[in-house]
């Protein structure tokens, strides 16, 4: 019968991914610490490192793209909005 894997919390792994980038302990220390193979905590520090300048990056120029994106939909929205109010107007002889 086939073993099933083991899958980790993404919250398990940055705690020992941190663990092991504060090089504190060995690596063999902190797999019996948190109960996972030595290897592992070197792939988890691996992609934590190669991660962190990504999270630098793309910090306010991703939140700013998409407001300004929200922003030309609320405008847009509100133009098409006024030129129904005008239509109505015109069409029911309200003076506008």
């Amino acid at each position: 019968m086939p073993k099933n894997r083991k899958s980790y919390a993404p919250s398990l792994k940055a705690k020992v991914a941190v663990e092991a980038i504060k090089a504190q302990r060995t690596a063999a220390e902190i797999a019996k610490m948190y109960d996972v193979h030595p290897n592992l905590i070197g792939v988890w520090k691996k992609h934590a490192l190669t991660s962190l300048p990504e999270i630098f990056e793309n910090g306010r120029d991703g939140r700013a793209a998409g407001a300004d994106a929200e922003k030309d939909e609320l405008f847009r929205q509100i133009g098409m909005l006024k030129v129904e109010l005008e239509f109505l107007k015109k069409k029911s002889g309200l003076p506008g």
